[in-house]
C-alpha cells in the first residue's frame, strides 16, 4: 500500500512537471509576439515621438487658425499664447544647440564691457526718465508726491538700522527697486499692462468659480452662507493645480526664467533667488523646497533674503481665497509678481551679504521635484496637502478673532475706568499706524481706517484684514453712506488699491512660528541662524509690501467718475474733466452706434444737457 502511495504521488509529480512545462511553452509562444511589438516599439520610439508630436502640432495649428478666422478678437488671448510659447522654445533651441558658440563669440572682456556701458547708460536713463516722471506727472496730481516721499523714507529707515551699513551692495538695491517700478508702471499705468492684467484676473475668477462645483456637491447649499464653505474649497483647489503644473515641470520653468531675469540684473546668488520667484506662486514654507538641497550651505544675508521673499507674498491658493472675497484680482496678481524684486532689493538693503556664497553657478542648481508619478497622483497629493493649509486657516481666524474681541472687550473695560470706553484694538492702530498710511498717500481723513487693516495684518493675519477691507469696498458698491456715526464705512478707490498692496504678505507675527517651523525640518543645522535673523525678516517682508503700496500710490490715477461729474457740475466745454468724459464716451460708443461723427456728439451733448 505505501510503495502504491508513492508511486501515485511520482506520476502526480512528473504530470505536474508536465503541465508546467506545457503552460510555460504555451506562455511564451503567447508573449513572443507581444515581446517582439514592444521591442520594435522602443527601437522606433523616436520616430512614434516625432509622429506623435507631428500630428498634435498639426491639429494645434489648425484650431489656431480657425480660431483666428472665425473671430480674432476672441482669440487674441491665444494668439499671445502662441507667441509667447513660439519664442520661449525657439531661444531653448537656440541655446541647446548654439548657446555654446555665442558664448564663445561673446568673450568675458567684450560681456564685461558691453555689460559695463549698457548698466550706467541703463542707470543715467532711468534717473532722467524718473526725474522728469516726478515733474510732469505728479504737477497734475500732487499727492502722488507723497507716495514717492514714502518709498525714500522707507529705504532710509532700512538703511539707518541696517545690519551691516557699510557692507551695502546698492546695485540690488537700485535694480531691485527699478524692476518693481517698471512692472508697476507697466500694469498700473499702460493700457496693454491693464488690459493685460485685467484679463487674467478675470480669467482666474472664472477659474476659480469652478470650485463650486466641487463644494457645492459636497456641502450642498451651505456654500451659500458659510464662509467655511465658499473660501476654503478654493485652497484646495488651486493647491491642487499648483501640484499638478509642479508634476507637468511647468511651474519649474516659469520659475527658473523669472529667477534668471533677477539674477543677471540684480548680482544675486542663484539658491536665493529661485526660492524669492518661487514665493511669486507658492507660500512661505513651500518656496524653500525648490532649494532643500542647498539651504544648509547658504550664507545668512541668503537665508534672510528667503525669509524676506516669503513674508512680502502670498500663495497662490491663498490669493484665490482673497478674490473670493472681492478683493481685485489684477492688483493681488501684480502686487506679488512686483513683491519678488523688491524683496531681494530690500532684503540686500535691511542684511547686507558679508560673506562668500557657495553658489556662484546657475548650472549646479537643480530644481527639486515632486515623487508622484502620474497626473492624477499630483493631482490627488496636492489636494491633501492642502488639508493642513486649510486647518490652519480655519483654526488661526477661529483663534484671532475670538482673541481680536476678548482684548476690544478688555480695552473697553479698562478705557471706561478713565472715561474712555469706546477704545479698542483697531482705534489703538488706526493712531499707530496712520503716518505710515498717509505716506503711503492715503488721503488724512482715511488714513485711520487703513492704519486699521495694517495693524490688524501685522499682529492678526491677513486674512483678517482683507475680510475688513471687502467689507468697506461692498460698502461702497452698494451705495452706503461714507461716515455713519463717527465710523468710516468705505474708503475711494484709490485707497482700496493702495491697501491691497499693502495687505498683500504673510508678513505678522502669526507667521514667525510657521516659517521656523518649516525652514528648521528642512535644515535643522541652520535652525539657530533662522531663529536669530526671523523676526528681521518679517520686518523687511512688512516694509516690502508698504513700499509695494508706496509705488502703487504714487502710479495709480482713479478713473474719472464722469456720472457724478456731470450730474454735480453745468456743462463746460473747457472743463478737462468734462472733455475726458466726452472722449471716452465716444471712443465706447461711437464704433458700436456706427454713426457719422458729428451725429453722435449732437447727441452726446443732448443727453448731457437734459
Amino acid at each position: 500500500m505505501g510503495e502504491d502511495r508513492y508511486s501515485d504521488k511520482g506520476s502526480i509529480k512528473s504530470q505536474s512537471k508536465k503541465t508546467k512545462k506545457g503552460l510555460g511553452t504555451y506562455l511564451s509562444q503567447v508573449s513572443r509576439p507581444i515581446n517582439a511589438t514592444e521591442k520594435y516599439f522602443k527601437a522606433h520610439s523616436k520616430i512614434f515621438k516625432y509622429v506623435v508630436l507631428g500630428i498634435l502640432g498639426a491639429g494645434y495649428v489648425a484650431y489656431f487658425i480657425a480660431a483666428c478666422v472665425l473671430d480674432f478678437q476672441r482669440a487674441t488671448a491665444l494668439v499671445v499664447l502662441t507667441i509667447l510659447a513660439v519664442v520661449a522654445t525657439s531661444y531653448e533651441l537656440l541655446m541647446k544647440y548654439k548657446g555654446e558658440s555665442i558664448s564663445h563669440f561673446l568673450k568675458p572682456a567684450v560681456r564685461y564691457v558691453l555689460l559695463l556701458v549698457f548698466c550706467r547708460v541703463f542707470i543715467l536713463a532711468v534717473v532722467v526718465l524718473l526725474v522728469l516722471w516726478l515733474v510732469l506727472d505728479t504737477s497734475k496730481r500732487p499727492e502722488q508726491l507723497i507716495s514717492f516721499g514714502g518709498v525714500c523714507m522707507f529705504i532710509v529707515l532700512l538703511y539707518l538700522f541696517s545690519a551691516h551699513r557699510s557692507m551695502i551692495s546698492w546695485r540690488p538695491v537700485f535694480w531691485g527697486l527699478g524692476m518693481e517700478f517698471c512692472i508697476g508702471l507697466f500694469v498700473i499705468r499702460t493700457e496693454p499692462g491693464l488690459i493685460a492684467f485685467d484679463w487674467l484676473g478675470k480669467q482666474v475668477q472664472v477659474f476659480l468659480d469652478y470650485t463650486k462645483e466641487g463644494s457645492s456637491f459636497v456641502f450642498g447649499d451651505l456654500i451659500a452662507n458659510i464662509f467655511a464653505f465658499q473660501a476654503l474649497p478654493i485652497v484646495v483647489f488651486f493647491s491642487s493645480v499648483m501640484s499638478i503644473l509642479y508634476f507637468l515641470g511647468i511651474m519649474q520653468w516659469l520659475i527658473l526664467k523669472i529667477s534668471w531675469v533677477m539674477e543677471i540684473t540684480m548680482g544675486t546668488s542663484p539658491t536665493e533667488t529661485l526660492s524669492v520667484a518661487g514665493n511669486i506662486f507658492v507660500g512661505q514654507t513651500e518656496a524653500p523646497l525648490l532649494i532643500r538641497p542647498y539651504l544648509k550651505e547658504m550664507t545668512k544675508s541668503e537665508i534672510h533674503a528667503v525669509m524676506t521673499g516669503g513674508f512680502a507674498t502670498i500663495a497662490g491658493s491663498v490669493m484665490g481665497a482673497f478674490i473670493s472675497f472681492g478683493i481685485d484680482a489684477s492688483s493681488l496678481i501684480s502686487a506679488s509678481v512686483m513683491a519678488a524684486p523688491c524683496a531681494l532689493a530690500i532684503s540686500k538693503l535691511s542684511y547686507p551679504e558679508t560673506e562668500e556664497s557657495a553658489f556662484k553657478a546657475e548650472k549646479n542648481i537643480k530644481v527639486a521635484c515632486g515623487d508622484e508619478q502620474n497626473i492624477l497622483e499630483a493631482a490627488s497629493s496636492g489636494a491633501s496637502a492642502s488639508i493642513g493649509l486649510v486647518a490652519n486657516i480655519a483654526a488661526n481666524l477661529i483663534a484671532f478673532l475670538a482673541i481680536l474681541a476678548f482684548i476690544n472687550q478688555a480695552l473697553s473695560w479698562l478705557g471706561g475706568m478713565v472715561g474712555y470706553p469706546e477704545i479698542t484694538f483697531q482705534l489703538i492702530c488706526s493712531y499707530v499706524f496712520m503716518p505710515v498710511a498717509f505716506m503711503m498717500g492715503i488721503p488724512y481723513d482715511e488714513s485711520f481706517t487703513v492704519a486699521e487693516l495694517i495693524g490688524t495684518k501685522v499682529f492678526l493675519n491677513e486674512f483678517v484684514a482683507y475680510e475688513k477691507l471687502s467689507e468697506l469696498k461692498s460698502n461702497r458698491l452698494n451705495g452706503m453712506d461714507e461716515v455713519i456715526g463717527d465710523e468710516r464705512q468705505w474708503i475711494s478707490v484709490r485707497s482700496e488699491i493702495i491697501s491691497t498692496y499693502a495687505l498683500c504678505g504673510f508678513a505678522n507675527f502669526s507667521s514667525l512660528g510657521i516659517v521656523i517651523g518649516g525652514l528648521s525640518s528642512i535644515s535643522p543645522s541652520r535652525r539657530s541662524d533662522i531663529s536669530s535673523l526671523v523676526l528681521r525678516a518679517m520686518v523687511t517682508g512688512t516694509c516690502v509690501s508698504l513700499i509695494n503700496a508706496c509705488v502703487a500710490g504714487l502710479l495709480f490715477v482713479p478713473p474719472l467718475d464722469c456720472v457724478g461729474i456731470f450730474r454735480g457740475s453745468a456743462f463746460n466745454a473747457t472743463d478737462l474733466n468734462i472733455q475726458q468724459c466726452c472722449q471716452d464716451l465716444f471712443q465706447r460708443f461711437a464704433s458700436l452706434l456706427l454713426v457719422p461723427l458729428d451725429h453722435f456728439i449732437c447727441f452726446v451733448i443732448y443727453c448731457i444737457l437734459t
